[in-house]
């Protein structure tokens, strides 16, 4: 079955544009129309993820009137559309002002074919991945793993896991940087176990004074100390049942460590002032940035704890190690944060989206969050610039998005690895590569690459 064209609306009056763009964008299926009433049309007929637009439209082919309350219109009828204007080299302020409308992107004429198709391929891209975003919001907003925004390998394998040993009784512990969203699997682990019904209590072991924590978890008997004016449970007993989530366990005291461990073994629990042992059945799921094994071997970390709580390990990879991953969280926090603050649809422009993609988010997942929430609330008309996210310039080049370049480019570092390995040997190259000669000789002459004397 042949796969199908995406549509294209192209918003142009002069026919021989119109052909021309026609012809050097055969790989979409193009829609034309020549004023404003077509293109309506055609916008509500096609819903094209991309259209190019001349701002000249008539009755004002020589003004740009008619062109912008076209675009105002088309973005009124079908917001997510992105659309390409096309100036004249002279109409840089309208340009400018199409895009402070909405406008994605713009291309000065006259028109070079290459160029414009890279821009186009990218609006498509951008379009299939808010459109991703959307579908997966929608397919996980009844389950545990809602909170799980990722198209990465290795964040699904994580995903996997954890629905693998949710039903479990295991004690897990979950592993990463600050940021990566354990607590949203750790109350994945219980929305998804047994337990589900009962409680899960958390606590932060770093955020807690060291005096204070030991009451925090096994609570008190009355006038156990000074102030202790009545009985008071800790969050152990409370999570009775259900899941008891310890984050940041590697700032845990070395006497409370003890403690935590008799109750890992024995399941059963004495408040401070009290000599009552209790039963507590509970799940225990922990968390840390911290390298736990480098503690224990400095003697900060009791190592026969750290079995009893390791039984399953899950390490989250943090988010600059997620391929693509940026680009989706920018795109899911975007709408969460335009639908919380009442701002009508935002959209990325070209160069905001390749900070996000460059940018490293040493504070991962919450720190796109913080900035995501930042630029939509600083963002001038409908478009988040690179200025609204506040991040520092990397340096870093956008890698392309272009098919062709890229698989150039992979063929000529695999053709030279070859080569390299085989002395220049075309015959055993050729082996190695999984290509005949012909196809080797001519692949190299399209590369440039000449073949050893």
């Amino acid at each position: 079955m042949t796969q199908q064209k995406p549509k294209l609306l192209i918003i142009e009056d002069d026919p021989g544009l119109q052909k021309q763009l026609r012809w050097s964008l055969d790989a979409y299926d193009v829609v034309v129309a020549g004023d404003r009433e077509a293109a309506l049309a055609q916008i509500r007929r096609h819903e094209p993820a991309v259209c190019t637009m001349d701002l000249g439209l008539p009755p004002d082919p020589d003004g740009s009137t008619e062109g912008l309350a076209t675009l105002q219109q088309i973005l009124a009828l079908a917001p997510d559309t992105r659309v390409i204007v096309l100036t004249g080299n002279q109409d840089h302020a309208n340009a400018v002002k199409a895009i402070g409308m909405g406008a994605y992107d713009f291309h000065q004429k006259p028109v070079d074919p290459e160029v414009l198709n890279l821009v186009i391929q990218r609006a498509f891209f951008l379009h299939n991945l808010q459109q991703e975003n959307r579908r997966m919001q929608q397919s996980q907003a009844d389950s545990p793993m809602a909170g799980v925004i990722s198209r990465d390998p290795g964040m699904l394998k994580v995903c996997r896991t954890i629905e693998k040993v949710a039903p479990t009784s295991a004690s897990v512990m979950l592993l990463g940087e600050s940021g990566t969203g354990k607590e949203v699997l750790a109350r994945a682990i219980h929305a998804l176990s047994p337990r589900a019904k009962e409680r899960f209590m958390a606590i932060n072991c770093a955020a807690i004074p060291e005096n204070l924590l030991e009451s925090e978890l096994f609570g008190y008997e009355k006038g156990a100390f000074t102030g202790a004016a009545k009985q008071t449970k800790g969050k152990v007993e409370l999570a009775h049942g259900g899941t008891f989530f310890l984050d940041e366990v590697g700032d845990l005291p070395m006497a409370l460590q003890a403690k935590l461990l008799r109750f890992l073994q024995e399941r059963v629990i004495e408040r401070i002032g009290g000599h009552e042992e209790i039963p507590v059945d509970v799940r225990i799921v922990c968390a840390t940035h911290q390298k736990l094994k480098d503690l224990c071997a400095q003697g900060r970390f009791r190592e026969d704890l750290y079995y009893r709580l390791s039984e399953i390990v899950v390490t989250i990879p943090p988010l600059r190690q997620r391929e693509g991953d940026a680009a989706l969280l920018a795109h899911h926090f975007k709408n969460k944060f335009c639908a919380q603050e009442s701002r009508a649809s935002l959209h990325f422009a070209p160069d905001a989206l390749a900070a996000i993609e460059t940018y490293q988010w040493p504070g991962n997942v919450r720190e796109m969050e913080n900035c995501i929430k930042r630029a939509v609330i600083m963002a001038d008309a409908s478009t988040i610039v690179a200025d609204d996210l506040g991040l520092p310039d990397t340096g870093v080049e956008e890698e392309p998005l272009n098919l062709r370049q890229v698989r150039d480019e992979a063929e000529y570092k695999a053709i030279a690895r070859a080569l390299a390995r085989t002395d220049g040997n075309i015959v055993k190259a050729s082996e190695m590569l999984g290509v005949s000669r012909p196809t080797l000789y001519d692949l190299m002459g399209r590369h440039g690459i000449k073949a050893s004397a």
